[in-house]
């Protein structure tokens, strides 16, 4: 997951990309998540595309200032099965699983600071993770996905 601040029209927004899925983004902005359509969909390399639907979805009148300032979005965001989700806000410090891995219900699979203490977050459930949708350093949300495990 990316996190982005902008300031459209006088107005400040915390954009997060939470995933992007063909033609379909689940971003949060300003701690509501919304599910929104791309006008097409991003290629197999990041591109600022992802970038304009967190913008539109803001209520603003002039989204030209979101595409223009932010950074591209990771491109490992996609995969299917059940997100493990952020307990509360903070950042990323570690993530203990790579794409393939095999996972046990109560396994760490990540370690988010928050409130300069260590939150280890731990797999709900048995599987394989099937995508990893934040980096080391990653802010993150309360709810954002932190990985997801078929």
């Amino acid at each position: 997951m990316k996190t982005y601040r902008f300031k459209i029209n006088g107005n400040d927004y915390e954009v997060a990309i939470n995933s992007v899925e063909g033609k379909n983004a689940s971003v949060t902005v300003n701690g509501t998540a919304y599910q929104v359509e791309l006008e097409e969909a991003p290629a197999a390399a990041p591109v600022q595309a992802p970038v304009a639907a967190p913008a539109a979805s803001a209520p603003a009148q002039s989204p030209a200032p979101a595409q223009a300032s932010a950074p591209a979005a990771p491109a490992a965001a996609a995969g299917s099965g059940k997100a493990v989700t952020s307990p509360l806000p903070g950042v990323i410090i570690a993530v203990k699983v790579n794409v393939g891995d095999k996972v046990k219900a109560g396994q760490e699979v990540a370690v988010l600071e928050a409130m300069k203490m260590e939150n280890s977050i731990e797999a709900t459930h048995d599987g394989t993770v099937t995508a990893i949708n934040v980096a080391k350093g990653d802010s993150v949300l309360e709810g954002a996905p932190i990985v997801t495990i078929a």
